[in-house]
This record gives structure tokens, C-alpha cells and sequence, in this order.
């Protein structure tokens, strides 16, 4: 419903404000979950020695529709990362895979292992626990 404009009076003047509303940006998002071991050296705490996660990783791609309707297909998504990143760390310890894995190096390592297979992720959310995560957004 279009909004009454105001005058500067702050008085309703009967007139319509038109404004151009932007068409919605189309994000598709899939999550996937993996297990694995690692440890810190330098934390001072608990994480210091060798533990495990249950990990859960959501991968947003963005862009337009195309002539089905879809942004990417949710099988393509997941193909993709599953081959690429899943497969990798799940059931591993990660300390082979990255010298220091911590949760923001690890998202790192994902994003750049979907982008060499080609894809375009606008985020990436690693879970390392229920209640903590580092997110990676697609720079300007």
C-alpha cells in the first residue's frame, strides 16, 4: 500500500510518494554436516589436545534466476560441495589437511577449494559448535 507523504511540517499533505522498489536479491543455501579431530598447539586450554567436532557447514550462493527459476540447482550445490570439501574433512584430522585448523582457517580452506571447483559462494558458515561459527561474505 503506498504511504501518505508528509510535509516538512510533518502535516499529512493527501498526496502519494511513489519510490522504485529494487527487485530481491536470490540467495540458495545448503547445509551439511562433517566429523573431525584437530588440536592447537598454542591455545593454552583444552584445545590443545587432540578433540573432536561435530562440525555443520552452510554454503549460500547468490545471483539471478535463470530460465527454470532457480539460482543453482540444490544438487549441483550439494554435489559440489560434498566432493570438494565433505569428502576432505570428514572423519580426518584436520591438522593434516591445515598446519594451524582453526575454525576461520578452515572456512578458508573451504572457500577456496568451492571456488577452484568453480563455484561462487556469496557465504560460508562454519559451526564448529552449537553455538559458535565463523562466516565468510563475497568482498565488494
Amino acid at each position: 500500500m503506498p504511504r501518505k507523504a508528509t510535509s516538512r511540517s510533518g502535516a499529512s499533505c493527501g498526496c502519494v510518494s511513489v519510490q522504485t522498489v529494487a527487485a530481491p536479491q536470490t540467495s540458495v543455501t545448503c547445509t551439511f554436516s562433517f566429523e573431525a579431530a584437530h588440536r592447537l598447539a598454542w591455545h593454552p586450554g583444552k584445545c590443545r589436545n587432540l578433540h573432536g567436532h561435530s562440525y555443520r557447514l552452510d554454503v549460500t550462493v547468490r545471483g539471478p534466476l535463470d530460465d527454470n527459476g532457480v539460482v543453482i540447482d540444490f544438487d549441483t550445490l550439494s554435489e559440489i560441495v560434498e566432493r570438494e570439501v565433505i569428502v576432505r574433512f570428514d572423519h580426518h584430522d584436520l591438522n593434516q589437511i591445515i598446519d594451524n585448523p582453526t575454525a576461520e582457517l578452515l572456512a578458508h580452506k573451504a572457500w577456496e577449494l568451492l571456488v577452484g571447483a568453480g563455484l561462487t559462494p556469496s557465504a560460508l558458515r562454519l559451526w564448529e559448535t552449537a553455538d559458535s561459527s565463523v562466516e565468510l561474505t563475497a568482498g565488494a
